[in-house]
């Protein structure tokens, strides 16, 4: 688990902007980012994760600035909208991919690999290509290859928004399973107010690149907040 604190940073990335932001999140928590589409919350999310440099201010997991350290080295887990699986690896090969990048034996890929699809209900398809999976089982060989390595980070970028509802209302559990066993700190992209408020223990409301309310998930509703999170929440 890491505690993840962002101080006055901020990020240009073409013609958007995410504006000064300072924000807490605690070890082990899980803290929805909720907005519309297009207000930067992947880019927030990748931000945290590393995936480019901010232009001012700093992260820091556990008091250490981790603005010069490269994603791969934070420990942490990224699944992305779309995934993101190498389409030409089967579903075992996606999962071992990132231990054999970082040196574990056969024996060690194969013993991680198997605990963790049989955890999230996936060794039936071990040998398929992603090109033939449902959504849902696209989905949890991510979370398995973001798991491999057993990051105290977990970052999520929309996990649930493609997915069917019956098959949404069961990787809601398997989220709070993976949170339970792993322990690690859980950060996630919404647009759903449903989603954060069952998900996330707290949730940051970012509107058109500005950070606009933290507040606890169950008093998401029922706090009062500046006209423009009001219109957001359908208040107005």
């Amino acid at each position: 688990m890491k505690e993840i604190i962002i101080h006055n940073f901020t990020v240009k990335r073409g013609s958007f902007t995410l504006y000064p932001l300072s924000l807490t999140i605690e070890k082990g928590e899980i803290f929805a980012i909720l907005g519309r589409t297009g207000s930067g919350k992947t880019v927030l999310l990748e931000a945290i994760g590393g995936m480019f440099p901010g232009t001012g201010g700093s992260v820091l997991y556990d008091g250490i600035d981790v603005m010069e350290i490269p994603p791969f080295n934070r420990r942490l887990g990224f699944v992305y909208q779309d995934h993101g699986l190498f389409p030409h690896m089967k579903v075992y090969d996606n999962i071992v991919y990132g231990l054999k990048m970082h040196g574990f034996t056969r024996a060690e890929q194969e013993e991680r690999a198997y605990a963790l699809m049989e955890m999230l209900s996936i060794t039936h398809i071990r040998n398929q290509y992603p090109g033939t999976l449902s959504g849902g089982e696209s989905q949890r060989t991510a979370l398995a290859r973001a798991l491999a390595l057993e990051p105290e980070v977990l970052l999520l970028d929309e996990p649930f928004s493609a997915l069917d509802p019956a098959t949404r209302k069961q990787l809601y559990l398997e989220l709070t399973r993976i949170h339970e066993h792993f322990r690690c700190t859980i950060i996630f992209v919404t647009h759903d107010f449903v989603e954060a408020r069952l998900l996330a223990h707290r949730v940051g409301i970012l509107l058109n690149g500005e950070l606009k309310a933290v507040v606890s998930s169950d008093r998401l509703m029922d706090e009062h907040y500046c006209e423009e999170v009001e219109q957001f929440l359908g208040r107005e």
